[in-house]
């Protein structure tokens, strides 16, 4: 697994993204099943869904800011992030009431969401071997 671009980083990020999303709503389906019933099923699929797709918004955001100047860069990325703020908050003043929606499971898909993302995010960096300084 050489990465020697930052094209071929992003890349891996937005695959491992995916399969990490797939593993969380398949496992969490299958505990929540098991100890809550079908509630925790529909909260487990639309928090896996929520935070891979938070995290393939922020992924992208850096992707294509890097093709700007670092105003632009800094605006895109922070711009995605009061959006990704704003949609978090109308999702959960949308799920507040609803019925047959277990909260503790949404709040453990998303937790595992997010802690996955950065691991990979990390892992991805560390084995990169991107080059710093152009010629």
């Amino acid at each position: 697994m050489a990465i020697s671009s930052a094209q071929d980083l992003f890349k891996k990020a937005i695959v491992y993204g995916t399969f990490l999303a797939v593993a969380i709503a398949a496992v969490g389906s299958l505990v929540s099943v098991l100890t809550v019933g079908i509630s925790g099923v529909y909260a487990a699929l639309v928090g896996a869904a929520i935070s891979t797709s938070f995290s393939l918004m922020t992924i992208g955001s850096v992707w294509f800011g890097s093709r700007l100047g670092l105003n632009g860069f800094y605006a895109l990325v922070l711009g995605g992030w009061l959006i990704k703020v704003v949609l978090f908050g109308v999702v959960l003043a949308i799920l507040q009431g609803a019925q047959n929606f277990n909260g503790p499971v949404f709040f453990f898909a998303i937790v595992a969401g997010v802690l996955g993302g950065l691991g990979i995010d990390s892992w991805l960096v560390l084995k990169a071997r991107i080059p710093t300084v152009d010629n």
